[in-house]
């Protein structure tokens, strides 16, 4: 089916959020691109994905027309290894035709907003420095163990982590000064932007690192690690919105406990932990100008999860829709019980829809084509 998102906006929508409620299940993916082709039709320039804001630039030089080979764009331009999914390759191939032969102002443009980091593993700081490093002609020794600092054990046993070492303490130091130094020679042309990214990139990785090295417990350790990343998000959303205010509003993609209004909470490592999302971050900022559309699913027999009980919010949003369809009446029951952590599924509940505008549900999970 299709319906127009824009009838759960408001006038003064800038950044509308879709959300999906698991990163098992592509539907809401292939939903995704039917809404933003629509959204490019009235006058959105841009989307945002839960991807590296870094890698990201990639597939933005790609769909800008640039040289590349789409399957070392999908490979290499995509972090959490989303660029396998079909829908995302479909995106990118449909963003690169329909900006061919469009003036600059007029083309759609890609952004990642997310951390370089997955919660429990986070890449060497080096590289990003030494982009910084090689744009300022600078003559400095970067150079570390890639392996020692990406390893899962450095983010998960403190006393594997170089976050408090002394190497880690001189990368901050020269990454510092390069950021005093980079501001100080600020032209604003897309080269000294990226430099830019690259190093505060590097900075935040740093300031991961350190926390995974605190001596505290593992869930308030993860707590921090979560609330680290989604404040990286939530920065890069609102630089994405500076940058593109001019050109129209931004759609956004991604998981839903990063784009609700309200904190987020999940199971980890044995842990229950909660922290402010990215969402709860921008709205108090954005206010009006932020609407958030939750993604729901009813069934996915690929991952054991079952037809809901009648009784449950999704249960109830399933028989009101034959595919999927949006709506801003919140349904009202208690969260259902058939889902464990392992399914990375999030169920509706009062307090995910306290912080959305609107729910689009997807009654079965399968690849949702046009």
């Amino acid at each position: 089916m299709s319906q127009d998102i824009r009838e759960f906006t408001t006038p003064f929508t800038e950044l509308l959020a879709f959300g999906e409620p698991t990163h098992r299940e592509h539907a809401h993916t292939w939903v995704r691109n039917e809404l933003f082709e629509q959204l490019a039709a009235h006058g959105y320039r841009s989307i945002a994905l839960e991807t590296c804001r870094i890698r990201a630039l990639l597939v933005d030089d790609y769909v800008q027309g640039g040289p590349g080979d789409l399957d070392t764009v999908m490979e290499e331009g995509f972090s959490h290894s989303f660029g396998q999914w079909p829908a995302n390759r479909e995106l990118v191939e449909w963003m690169r035709e329909h900006n061919s032969g469009r003036p600059a102002e007029e083309r759609l443009a890609f952004h990642g907003f997310d951390f370089q980091t997955e919660t429990t593993s986070a890449p060497s700081p080096r590289p990003y420095l030494e982009h910084a490093r090689d744009h300022l002609g600078e003559d400095v020794d970067l150079s570390t163990d890639d392996e020692m600092w990406s390893r899962d054990e450095a983010v998960l046993d403190l006393t594997k982590s170089p976050g408090l070492s002394e190497e880690a303490l001189r990368l901050r130091e020269i990454g510092v000064g390069m950021l005093r130094r980079l501001h100080g020679r600020r032209t604003l042309d897309e080269a000294w932007h990226r430099a830019e990214l690259h190093l505060t990139a590097g900075l935040e990785l740093l300031r991961y690192h350190r926390e995974c090295a605190e001596p505290n417990p593992l869930g308030v350790r993860i707590t921090r690690l979560c609330q680290i990343r989604d404040g990286v998000m939530a920065r890069n959303l609102l630089e994405i919105r500076r940058a593109e205010a001019s050109r129209g509003p931004t759609f956004v993609f991604a998981h839903n406990a990063h784009l609700q209004r309200t904190t987020s909470s999940m199971e980890m490592g044995g842990e229950r932990v909660e922290w402010f999302s990215a969402g709860a971050l921008v709205a108090p900022v954005l206010g009006d100008r932020y609407t958030v559309v939750a993604g729901t699913l009813g069934r996915n027999d690929s991952f054991g999860l079952g037809e809901p009980d009648r009784a449950t919010p999704e249960g109830q949003l399933q028989g009101r829709f034959t595919t999927w369809g949006i709506t801003n009446e919140m349904p009202v029951g208690e969260p259902r019980a058939d889902t464990s952590p392992e399914m990375g599924y999030f169920p509706l509940d009062r307090h995910l829809m306290a912080g959305v505008d609107a729910l689009l549900h997807v009654r079965v999970g399968r690849p949702v084509t046009r």
